[in-house]
């Protein structure tokens, strides 16, 4: 119920949805009223949309999020195992194209496999989202991990989690009393946050490694966007996870608003 509720929230809260929804509704009062009222509205989506879509608004609200935990830096120590979140897998492509394919973060999953080799110690775990019996994308990259010559004997999947609560409280399951020891996290720095949070509030220690930036740090908060449609998309992931921490603090799955180290 959560996780639907959540969907509808983020489709119709997201910048590049409501903006051009206020510009359509501002132009269909125009045309039935003639007033202004609907022209003002016309130019508030409008304006909006392009102020949005170019101004580095959306580089200026995903900073924080980015820069809320260090970079992962190895410190030559073993570490029992390591975690990735899903999201990296394009799963209506992968499916109807039958062939694996990445999404935006595929940093998730490469960075996953880079530390299964480089840690053949570490057990692995992939949390992964699931849209219904047969569409899981941890079997996937499960899948594409043996392809690519890793063993997945020491790989654990989790099929059932459809939100970041989900990936937290099912890997907890999972793992019963082998969860404690030197685990590390893998999303998407954006994602960090909320994700750690959880793990805070679930009593699991993890190790964050944060990857996939969407900004190249500080000089992004003064470079516009080239490309409306660019600046709308990040915008977009800015303000659902911005939502996400506000949803998941009211909520009871983490205990502060920003979480953080």
């Amino acid at each position: 119920m959560y996780a639907t509720l959540s969907q509808i929230a983020a489709f119709s809260t997201v910048p590049s949805n409501l903006l051009p929804a206020v510009g359509l509704l501002g132009l269909i009062v125009a045309l039935v009223r003639r007033g202004r009222g609907g022209l003002w509205l016309a130019g508030l989506g409008i304006g909006g949309t392009l102020i949005a879509g170019i101004l580095p608004i959306a580089n200026i609200v995903i900073r924080p999020l980015e820069e809320r935990f260090p970079k992962y830096q190895e410190d030559g120590r073993p570490i029992d195992g390591i975690i990735v979140l899903s999201g990296a897998v394009d799963l209506a492509r992968s499916f109807d194209r039958g062939e694996f394919s990445l999404n935006g973060a595929a940093e998730r999953f490469v960075s996953f496999a880079e530390m299964a080799r480089r840690h053949p110690e570490a057990r692995l775990v992939y949390t992964g989202y699931s849209s219904g019996p047969s569409r899981s994308e941890a079997q996937l990259a499960a899948e594409q991990m043996t392809r690519l010559g890793l063993s997945t004997e020491r790989l654990l999947i989790e099929t059932a989690s459809r939100t970041t609560w989900d990936n937290v409280r099912n890997t907890k399951a999972l793992l019963g009393a082998s969860a404690q020891g030197r685990w590390v996290l893998i999303t998407s720095a954006w994602h960090m946050p909320r994700a750690m949070g959880c793990f805070q509030k679930a009593g699991l220690t993890v190790i964050p490694y944060p990857v996939d930036y969407q900004t190249r740090g500080r000089s992004d908060s003064i470079r516009p966007f080239t490309i409306v449609g660019h600046g709308l998309q990040r915008l977009d992931i800015a303000v659902r996870e911005w939502l996400g921490l506000f949803g998941y603090r009211i909520s009871g799955r983490t205990d502060s608003f920003f979480p953080g180290p």
